[in-house]
């Protein structure tokens, strides 16, 4: 089942704050932690972009981060990170280092240099302000979703990606929360149609309650044969996890993924998931531990298809529609 918000935020201690720009057609993302969180990450895509993800392999020394970024922008928004830093060490956030405090942030980028928005920012890019701006907008509770922060500028083969969300509660009273950048090479939705891959996951009509419909193809559908494009995001539990536990979420996370986008993982897409474990709750058994991961491909699924779902088209000229421009009140077929 869904937790109360049926967002990343529904698990404790757990802030999301956007920046959104939409006449630059971009913006970032800033998930905040109340505490360190047990951290990890994989990248399955050909093409990434990001910043202090190699800290996040099991075998690092450190364990735990302050904070993830999303952003847009391409290698341009890796300055993003900067600005969630900056607004850390101001509240004396940070990694130790004899009397220094390092905030440990890493980020993935996702690429919306070619939707249409104005790019000519001049001789520094604006995201380490956005970074920061972010930051400061972070709080616990409802946030935005489709058209906003990260999602500002994303893109699918079919229809206007976003920002997603969903959570859900095993059996055991764990939270697992997901939260992703819909910016795929790949389609989250079935051939022409209104339908998502998603749908067998679906609570709740949280995507619309369409179902999957009676027949479809599974023709490759791409938005360019050679256009770099990028799905990033995290998915998050309560629950009391290693850093090696935290990397195979992120890999539960990525069946998700591959769920609920196809295809995925392509040599120009750029699949990062990071994950992590805020350590509020025990695990008892294995089986506990297993509805965990379970459930982690199921909201990352989940998110996917929201981000498209809740998205809305950038105001250009050009720009590509949105599920919702199209479908505006689609029967449960």
């Amino acid at each position: 089942m869904s937790a109360p918000l049926n967002l990343l935020t529904d698990i404790e201690g757990v802030a999301v704050g956007h920046a959104t720009d939409l006449d630059l057609g971009s913006g970032v993302t800033a998930v905040i932690f109340d505490r360190p969180a047990v951290a990890s990450g994989s990248v399955l895509g050909g093409a990434p972009g990001g910043r202090e993800t190699a800290l996040l392999d099991p075998s690092m020394t450190v364990d735990a981060v302050d904070a993830f970024v999303l952003s847009g922008g391409s290698a341009f928004g890796l300055d993003a990170a900067g600005g969630v830093q900056s607004g850390l060490r101001e509240i004396g956030r940070g990694f130790a280092v004899g009397p220094a405090r390092v905030p440990i942030v890493p980020q993935a980028i996702l690429m919306d240099l070619l939707n249409g928005g104005d790019k000519d920012w001049g001789l520094h890019s604006p995201y380490r302000d956005m970074g920061y701006q972010a930051f400061l907008s972070a709080r616990p509770g409802p946030f935005e979703l489709g058209t906003v922060g990260a999602g500002t500028g994303a893109t699918t083969a079919t229809f206007k990606g976003g920002i997603g969300s969903a959570s859900a509660v095993t059996q055991s009273g764990h939270t697992v929360a997901a939260l992703m950048a819909v910016n795929a090479m790949g389609s989250a939705t079935i051939s022409e149609g209104p339908h998502f891959w998603a749908a067998p996951f679906e609570t709740a009509g949280e995507f619309g309650d369409l179902g999957m419909p009676q027949d479809f193809d599974t023709a490759m559908r791409l938005k360019g044969m050679t256009i770099p494009a990028t799905t990033i995001g995290l998915v998050v539990t309560d629950a009391v996890l290693t850093k090696a536990q935290a990397h195979r979420l992120s890999i539960a996370g990525h069946d998700g993924l591959a769920r609920a986008v196809i295809p995925a993982h392509l040599p120009f897409d750029g699949d990062t998931i990071f994950s992590a474990a805020t350590g509020a709750r025990p695990v008892a058994d294995p089986a506990a531990l297993m509805e965990i991961f379970h459930l982690a491909a199921l909201v990352t699924a989940r998110a996917v298809a929201r981000g498209v779902y809740e998205a809305t088209a950038l105001p250009h000229a050009g720009a590509q529609p949105a599920w919702r421009d199209r479908f505006p009140a689609s029967p449960k077929a």
